[in-house]
């Protein structure tokens, strides 16, 4: 879900807090890479005809594709990705997680009604089957698999990816976090890619990068100010308060010493059972991983790039052309050589 309206906000409130750019922008510099979340992305857009890609045995391999692609065109550029896997998330996340989980249930049942139905259209269709997608083992299997082939690095550890990926920018071993959801900010990701914000631009190799220290002085709140706006305007860990949105939470926080004193004078509001507990977890949560991660002894898994079992795979498993993959291991050889 990330962070309710907090898109809108910063490019309302701090403009210049998101610059457009381009990965070759960005040479030479390391990228915590939110897993879960392209994958999913590449589950949902790396299709052909409206359907999955797969191999000789129909097993789905849109996320092999998409994933490596996406490593290819890092690489040329000289950025290092490191890709920081989803684990166990906190049990604050449990309703929302269950929330997602009826979702996709409830969809499946709705496509299994109209999947022979033809009066139903396709794009219906395509949008039903979208929304019962859910990130298995296989999937996660599979990309580990070929981050170690291609000898790209990887973490996955009991936690929410985008938080672990925050905090290793916090502390400077990434210098970015590739990501959509707003709620790394409020982790403390100091520099946040996103895909292009701006919708006037119409090139599809243009990037948004927002700066969090940016959008702090332009709206003149503390970054722990800030982590309670997040919170009121509602997030993973804590549902809003009914008709506080973006712009109201904002003149709460600056108008009140604490959210607490803005509830003992909330009276108009229906403030949910037990808010201020949900509140005070979330404020904690957001900051869980300040100065906790010791990336001496975190367990980054690393590898050295094996061509012959790379071009394997992609053979076997991505179902890859024998022309495409000699052009896509001349580009390895090409990058090898930078």
């Amino acid at each position: 879900m990330g962070i309710k309206s907090l898109t809108k906000l910063i490019k309302n409130k701090s403009p210049e807090s998101i610059v457009t750019s381009q990965y070759h922008k960005l040479s030479g510099k390391r990228i915590a890479i939110d897993a879960s979340l392209y994958i999913y992305q590449c589950l949902m857009n790396v299709r052909h005809d409206g359907k999955y890609l797969t191999n000789n045995n129909d097993k789905v391999t849109s996320h092999i594709s998409g994933i490596f692609y996406k490593n290819i065109n890092l690489l040329s550029n000289n950025i290092t990705p490191v890709y920081i896997f989803d684990g166990k998330p906190p049990i604050e996340k449990s309703e929302v997680i269950k929330c997602r989980q009826e979702r996709a249930k409830i969809a499946k049942t709705q496509l299994e009604n109209v999947i022979s139905d033809e009066t139903c259209s396709e794009s219906t269709k395509d949008k039903l089957e979208k929304k019962t997608i859910r990130l298995t083992k296989t999937h996660i299997d599979d990309i580990k698999y070929l981050l170690n082939l291609m000898g790209i690095e990887y973490l996955h550890i009991d936690g929410e990816g985008e938080a672990i990926a925050s905090e290793l920018c916090r502390i400077g071993y990434v210098d970015y976090v590739m990501t959509e959801d707003m709620d790394t900010l409020p982790f403390g990701c100091p520099k946040l890619i996103r895909n292009c914000l701006d919708r006037s631009h119409k090139r599809n190799d243009l990037i948004s990068i927002i700066d969090l220290e940016k959008v702090l002085t332009d709206l003149d709140i503390s970054y722990d100010k800030f982590v309670e706006l997040c919170i009121l305007c509602g997030c993973d860990y804590c549902q809003n308060i009914p008709r506080i949105g973006i712009v109201k939470a904002l003149s709460i926080i600056k108008e009140f010493d604490s959210v607490n004193d803005f509830l003992n004078s909330a009276h108009k509001y229906n403030v949910p059972e037990n808010y201020m507990d949900s509140f005070e977890k979330s404020r904690i949560l957001f900051k869980m991983y300040h100065d906790k991660l010791d990336v001496g002894v975190l367990p980054f898994k690393t590898s050295e790039l094996d061509m012959v079992k790379l071009k394997s795979f992609l053979q076997e498993e991505d179902k890859m052309s024998e022309e495409k993959i000699n052009t896509v291991m001349k580009r390895i050889e090409t990058i090898n050589k930078m």
